[in-house]
């Protein structure tokens, strides 16, 4: 199988191509290799992921549709896992416009290029930011998610609610993964 995974030079997005190519899949992954967290460690991340001809990389910035178009028509990908994002919930007050067009319109790219290249699934990061200011603890997908606190939050609901608008409409077939805190032991890239 062939898959597309964004973000593949961060934490979560370099383990998940990793593992893809150890279970014997074809990856490509794809990351802006933007500055917001070390650029070094990003680059540690993909060497991790090693060198196996099941594995290939492309800088690119999701938001450009066109590439983003020319590389789903050139991999043929059946399914995509959709990691990328911009990251920092203090940084979206800062930086509004790049939280705009990173979290929203490249997602909605990714929704695009999925629909018009016949993907069969995506499964995509939405966070645990979405619940705001709800604070009927435990958590349930069950719960209104109406109340974000963050543009970053905001971001994240709203590709959930594209993502459902797809699924709707278009028959693309969506996972939205709401990730609490993610961490490693010490020595893990």
């Amino acid at each position: 199988m062939k898959f597309l995974v964004t973000g593949a030079a961060g934490f979560i997005g370099s383990a998940v191509c990793k593992a893809l190519c150890e279970a014997g899949h074809d990856v490509v992954g794809v990351d802006n290799l933007n500055e917001y967290y070390d650029v070094g460690l990003k680059h540690a991340r993909l060497a991790h992921i090693g060198h196996d001809l099941s594995f290939s990389f492309v800088t690119i910035d999701l938001s450009d549709s066109v590439k983003l178009n020319g590389l789903f028509a050139a991999h043929g990908f059946n399914r995509v896992i959709h990691l990328a994002a911009q990251a920092g919930v203090r940084y979206s007050h800062e930086q509004p416009m790049v939280f705009a067009e990173s979290n929203l319109v490249g997602h909605l790219a990714i929704l695009e290029a999925c629909r018009h290249h016949k993907v069969e699934h995506l499964v995509y990061a939405s966070s645990s930011s979405v619940y705001g200011l709800n604070d009927n603890i435990p958590f349930t997908t069950q719960q209104s998610v109406d109340h974000p606190i963050s543009l970053y939050a905001a971001t994240k609901k709203a590709n959930e609610l594209m993502s459902h608008s797809y699924s709707h409409l278009y028959g693309l077939p969506t996972t939205g993964l709401r990730f609490f805190t993610v961490y490693a032991l010490l020595g893990t890239p």
